[in-house]
């Protein structure tokens, strides 16, 4: 979390969050705490893997990087 004053900091996990919460918990209503450490799980390796992403040029996270070190 960012200091007082420096929302910047912050920026990356707050659009990670609002993604987390559009994408599964508007969707989805969880009966066990094991429902949804499961579905967590589930969720950020299909965002780090699958999920392509504009600013990545159409790439996902993995991709991208994978894309960066080969260059």
């Amino acid at each position: 979390m960012s200091r007082k004053g420096n929302c910047y900091d912050n920026a990356v996990m707050e659009n990670f969050f609002g993604h987390l919460k559009e994408e599964l918990f508007h969707r989805v209503r969880f009966i066990s705490t094991d429902a949804l450490e499961t579905a967590l799980d589930e969720y950020i390796r299909w965002y780090n893997t699958e999920r392509i992403s504009t600013k990545l040029k159409g790439l996902s996270p993995v991709q991208y990087r994978a894309q960066a070190l080969e260059a």
